[in-house]
């Protein structure tokens, strides 16, 4: 194959990672919203998500695809496991940063994390 025909599949790769990132994101920061008792109640947080769950598909899918695109010319393997990596960083930054605030004073869940929360993650 040529190297321009294995770039042709970096735009699919881009949007099916994105997606997997902006759907994975969302509900891991409902549930910690839910679970922390965080907002104002279930329907104005779920616009919130709503609003933001196709941004993220958007800013994650398209440095996903450029780097497919680049990566897959040389090894597939890796274009994967580099899309994965991306995948999982990206959701853990998201998760962290927007769905756990640090100024929001709660009484439920001390610091901000979630009882369910695992703790060799860190937040």
């Amino acid at each position: 194959m040529s190297p321009s025909t294995n770039r042709a599949g970096a735009f699919p790769f881009g949007v099916l990672f994105g997606g997997l990132t902006s759907l994975v994101s969302t509900v891991v920061i409902g549930r910690v919203w839910a679970a922390c008792d965080i907002g104002v109640g279930a329907a104005a947080n779920s616009l919130t998500l709503l609003v933001l769950a196709p941004l993220i598909w958007i800013a994650t899918a398209i440095p996903l695809g450029v780097l497919h695109g680049v990566l897959v010319g040389r090894h597939r393997r890796a274009a994967l496991a580099a899309g994965f990596l991306f995948t999982v960083c990206c959701t853990w930054f998201l998760v962290t940063w927007i769905g756990v605030p640090d100024s929001y004073p709660d009484p439920v869940c001390p610091g901000n994390v979630p009882p369910w929360w695992p703790g060799f993650v860190p937040v």
